[in-house]
């Protein structure tokens, strides 16, 4: 065996933004794709814990354009894209409960930012009240970052199932 040194660029996964996609979910996905921790992602584009913070939906103070570049470079998606997944300006949001429409997840399985959005009470495609908790055991959702397996934690009723139970507004 030799002990020759090779000259190569590390690489990614890379995972694509889905339309209206949260930060947490994003990274959450980011994450699981690189077999990386939010602690790693921070460190690798020095922003440090403000990573696990997004994770959790923790947005004030909200992030810095220094911020997104730096975040930007590592997951190899544009600083536009990344904007994509916070509220706009203005816009207030509400990080917990964490919400859910069982319905658009059941069409396509992601968490969308417009779910936390303060006002935001119901689903605007499926005219249904978001969910803030099972509809089965009634335990609150985890952070979208954490939803692997597409279904309640405690009792592994699926998210889209729970759209049966979902109240028509």
């Amino acid at each position: 065996m030799s002990n020759q040194i090779y000259d190569f660029e590390p690489w990614i996964n890379i995972v694509e933004p889905l339309p209206g996609e949260s930060i947490s979910h994003f990274l959450g996905r980011f994450e699981r794709a690189n077999l990386l921790t939010g602690y790693q992602v921070g460190r690798e584009a020095r922003i440090g814990a403000v990573v696990s913070r997004w994770k959790k939906l923790y947005l004030n103070p909200f992030p810095t354009q220094q911020e997104l570049e730096a975040l930007a470079q590592v997951v190899e998606v544009q600083v536009d894209k990344l904007l994509e997944m916070l509220p706009p300006k203005g816009m207030t949001m509400k990080p917990r409960p964490i919400r859910l429409c069982g319905a658009c997840y059941g069409e396509v399985p992601y968490h969308r930012i417009e779910w936390q959005f303060k006002e935001k009470m119901k689903c605007d495609r499926h005219q249904l009240g978001l969910l803030t908790k099972c509809t089965n055991c009634e335990t609150l959702f985890a952070i979208p970052a954490d939803w692997v397996e597409e279904k309640c934690f405690h009792c592994s009723l699926s998210f889209a199932k729970m759209a049966k139970r979902q109240k028509h507004y």
